[in-house]
């Protein structure tokens, strides 16, 4: 016995390799395929069109097979309608819960499609009805609570790619989704132009930062994108702002002189003691406040009226008094500042890159820029389709975008 259904997918299907990816995933779930219809663009901006029967061995591996598809954009034909169980347990998706993408997704109950609120991936999509009244949104598995209504299967489920128009002017950043040997004043000049749009629409620019901002002297150049209004949110851990408060007290980080590039006498104390000197304030903005802490990119975000979520580790020293060392608590007030986010710039960190891209609706243009490739690489592997990444030192490429939005910026 096995169990069918037809598919549709649509957009550059060939130059992106999105067909063979499709393909591979069919395979790669036990599943088997007919590719019914295949109409290929005739030009470059033409958009591709496939019409595929997926084969599986019964209904829940058809299931799972038809969301692993949807990940790439792939729809059923005739999708049916959604089907809808409660939770019986807090904390706890019922068995075949349709596990979400970041795409913009829409369900059909009872006739009548609704929009997904918020697309995020590795969820839930919960469903409330008061009256007339319906709301889809999704939900994290730790927010799930006994009687809430969650979807499952894939049926009555559709989902949208955003597609970049081919030789479009719109922030598109080039063909590959990692560069490393492009001219880089024409990378920050995208990266830059992508800003500018979002700020021109009335949109927030989401920074994630690691602590090799600090370390390679671009704190400077952040802090003046922070006062030229380029800097929202920032996502950060505890180590970017230890360091940087270290910086701003001491001149070094991590105990390097960043003037001379060499370790001072007893500079090993000093991230330590930066740590001490602002729990003693209570928190980073009672240090800015006594006037305790006069620099820096926190300071920064303080008087700039800015918005900061951070979020700490295991190996965290301190911390700080800001950061969240509940990690579902940090990921709660992350998800909090995302409302209105046009633009995410990612520099110098892996893992909080990784978590906030888990966070993100594929809408969001993103990019990544770290010297590690395999950082830049990471978030498409996870999910983050829209993510694109540049190769390269994250100091210069700060120095760089500062002299391409603040046009009086002269590094100190």
């Amino acid at each position: 016995m096995s169990i069918s259904e037809t598919v549709e997918v649509t957009g550059h299907l060939m130059d992106s390799g999105i067909l063979s990816r499709i393909l591979d995933d069919i395979r790669e779930y036990g599943g088997d395929y007919v590719i019914d219809r295949f109409d290929v663009g005739h030009d470059a901006a033409d958009v591709s069109r496939a019409t595929i029967t997926v084969t599986a061995e019964d209904d829940e591996s058809l299931q799972r097979l038809l969301m692993r598809l949807q990940t790439r954009g792939v729809n059923q034909v005739d999708p049916g309608e959604a089907s809808v169980v409660e939770a019986d347990m807090d904390g706890v998706f019922p068995d075949g819960f349709y596990s979400t993408t970041n795409l913009a997704t829409r369900i059909r109950l009872d006739g009548r499609w609704y929009d997904v609120e918020n697309p995020e991936m590795d969820c839930g999509l919960i469903v409330e009805q008061d009256g007339g009244s319906v709301r889809v949104y999704t939900l994290p598995m730790s927010d799930v609570r006994t009687g809430m209504k969650v979807v499952c299967g894939a049926s009555g489920i559709k989902v949208s790619v955003p597609v970049i128009e081919k030789g479009s002017d719109a922030f598109g950043f080039m063909e590959s989704d990692v560069s490393s040997e492009k001219p880089q004043a024409v990378l920050v000049r995208q990266v830059a132009d992508g800003m500018r749009e979002a700020k021109a629409a009335g949109k927030k620019v989401l920074w994630v930062g690691g602590p090799g901002v600090v370390h390679t002297g671009a704190a400077p150049a952040m802090v003046q994108l922070v006062k030229a209004g380029f800097v929202d949110v920032l996502f950060a851990g505890n180590a970017l702002a230890t360091h940087d408060i270290e910086s701003s007290l001491y001149g070094t980080s991590l105990g390097i002189d960043l003037a001379m590039g060499r370790g001072v006498e007893h500079g090993h104390e000093h991230h330590i003691r930066a740590l001490n000197t602002i729990r003693k304030a209570g928190s980073i903005r009672a240090a800015v406040d006594s006037g305790v802490l006069t620099s820096g990119i926190m300071h920064a975000l303080v008087t700039q009226d800015k918005r900061f979520v951070l979020v700490g580790s295991v190996r965290d020293d301190g911390p700080l008094p800001d950061v969240y060392t509940d990690v579902i608590e940090g990921q709660r007030a992350m998800r909090a500042e995302l409302k209105d986010v046009g633009f995410c710039l990612m520099v110098a960190t892996m893992l909080h890159s990784v978590a906030t891209g888990n966070l993100l609706p594929a809408s969001i243009p993103l990019v990544c820029v770290d010297i590690n490739p395999a950082t830049v690489t990471k978030l498409a592997d996870r999910g983050s389709s829209q993510a694109k990444g540049i190769v390269t030192d994250v100091g210069l490429f700060l120095e760089q975008l500062a002299l391409e939005l603040v046009p009086d910026y002269r590094r100190s």
